[in-house]
C-alpha cells in the first residue's frame, strides 16, 4: 500500500495481515517440536470412548467435571500426553484413568481402552 502525505506520494508500507502464530508459540515447547505424543483432553475422551460424540467430551471438559493431574480442565483444548493422570465424573460414579496412549483417528471400542489404564 502506497500512502501520501501532504498530497504527495511517500514509501511503501507492507500491510499486515492476520496469521496465525506457529503451535509453537500457542502450545509452548515441551520437548515435542511436532506435537506427537499429546492431544486435546476432548478428543482424548472421544477416542477412548468414553463419550458418544466429541461435542458431549467438549462440553464434559469445560464444565468442570474433569480433572488432568489433579486440576480442573476449563477448556476443552487442554492438551494432555501419555502418563497423565486423568479424573471424569460420568454417571454418578468418578473414573481414574492414567493415559497410556495417544492415537489420530477413533477407532474400535477395543482400540479406545488400550488408551488407558483404568486406576480405580
Amino acid at each position: 500500500m502506497i500512502r501520501s502525505s501532504g498530497g504527495r506520494l511517500s514509501e511503501k508500507i507492507p500491510l499486515q495481515r492476520n496469521r496465525r502464530a506457529p503451535a509453537e508459540a500457542i502450545h509452548g515447547n515441551n520437548d515435542d517440536p511436532e506435537g506427537e505424543g499429546r492431544q486435546r483432553i476432548d478428543r482424548w475422551l472421544w477416542h477412548a470412548r468414553l463419550v458418544r460424540t466429541r461435542s458431549a467430551a467438549a462440553a464434559l471438559a469445560s464444565s468442570g467435571y474433569v480433572r488432568v493431574n489433579g486440576v480442573h480442565v476449563d477448556a476443552p483444548g487442554r492438551m494432555v500426553r501419555s502418563g497423565d493422570v486423568i479424573t471424569v465424573a460420568l454417571d454418578r460414579a468418578v473414573r481414574v484413568l492414567k493415559v497410556t496412549g495417544i492415537v489420530e483417528r477413533r477407532g474400535p471400542a477395543r482400540a479406545g481402552r488400550a488408551l488407558y489404564e483404568e486406576l480405580t
